[in-house]
C-alpha cells in the first residue's frame, strides 16, 4: 500500500529531526528520553538509590536513561501491555498497571518498599478526532495517576504526559490537592505543533500516599498507548 502525502512528509520531518539523529547517533531507543533528561534535570528529579516506576514503558526510551543515570544504584521497574527488549538495570513487567496480576509483581518487585518517582510517557491511539482523542488522553492520565497515588510514598515524584484542552486545568488542579508543587513544562525536544505537555508533581503529601480513590470523570478508555519513538 503506497504511502499518503501526510505520511511521506511526517517520515521525511521524523528522520530530519536532530532529537532522532542524537538518539541513534547516542544508541537511544528514543528521542523521548531528551524530554525525560531535560525534566528530570531541571527539577532535580532522580537521584541515587531511588526506586522508579515507568508506565506504558515501551519500547523502553525512558527507562534506558533512568537506567543509565542510575548506574545501578536505584531500582527501576517497567510495565506494558507490549513487549520490550530488556534493557540491563531494567525489571519489567509484561501487563496492564490496572490489571490485579502486574500490580501484585509490581508490589512483589517492590519487596514492601514505595516507589519514589513515577513516570508515565502514555498517549493513546490518536484517531484524528480532537475531542475524542483529549477525552482518551485524559481517561490515560488520570489512570495514571491512580497508579502513581498507589506505589508512591510520601514525598514521591510523578511525572506525567497531558495534552492541552478540555479536563487539562482539573487535572491540574487535583495534582495540586495530592502534590506539594506542580509545574508544567514544554521540553525543547517536545515538538512544537503537538498540544503535549509535562506536569511534574513533586513530593506527593503522606495523607495521599497509597491512596487511590477519588477520580476526575472521564469516559472509559482502552488503555493500550502509544509512546514516541
Amino acid at each position: 500500500m503506497s504511502q499518503s502525502k501526510s505520511s511521506r512528509r511526517w517520515l521525511a520531518e521524523h528522520h530530519q529531526d536532530p532529537f532522532v539523529r542524537r538518539a541513534r547517533a547516542e544508541g537511544w531507543r528514543s528521542r523521548a528520553v531528551f524530554k525525560l533528561a531535560e525534566i528530570l534535570g531541571r527539577d532535580r528529579l532522580l537521584r541515587p538509590g531511588m526506586r522508579v516506576i515507568d508506565l506504558g514503558a515501551a519500547p523502553g526510551g525512558w527507562s534506558q536513561y533512568v537506567a543509565r543515570t542510575l548506574g545501578g544504584r536505584g531500582r527501576i521497574i517497567a510495565l506494558d501491555r507490549l513487549p520490550m527488549d530488556p534493557i540491563p538495570g531494567v525489571e519489567f513487567v509484561h501487563g496492564d498497571f490496572n490489571d490485579p496480576e502486574a500490580i501484585c509483581k509490581v508490589e512483589h518487585l517492590l519487596g514492601g518498599e514505595r516507589a519514589d518517582l513515577v513516570l508515565s510517557d502514555m498517549a493513546p491511539n490518536m484517531i484524528g478526532v480532537t475531542q475524542v482523542d483529549q477525552v482518551r488522553a485524559m481517561a490515560l492520565a488520570e489512570e495514571a495517576l491512580e497508579a502513581a497515588l498507589r506505589w508512591l510514598k510520601p514525598g514521591g515524584h510523578f511525572v506525567v504526559k497531558l495534552f492541552h484542552g478540555p479536563g487539562f486545568d482539573a487535572y491540574v488542579k487535583r495534582l495540586k490537592t495530592e502534590f506539594t508543587k506542580v509545574a508544567v513544562r514544554k521540553p525543547k525536544a517536545s515538538r512544537s505543533r503537538s498540544a503535549e505537555t509535562y506536569a511534574v508533581a513533586q513530593a506527593l503529601r503522606a495523607a495521599r500516599a497509597g491512596s487511590h480513590s477519588g477520580t476526575i470523570k472521564v469516559e472509559e478508555v482502552d488503555p493500550s498507548s502509544e509512546r514516541e519513538r
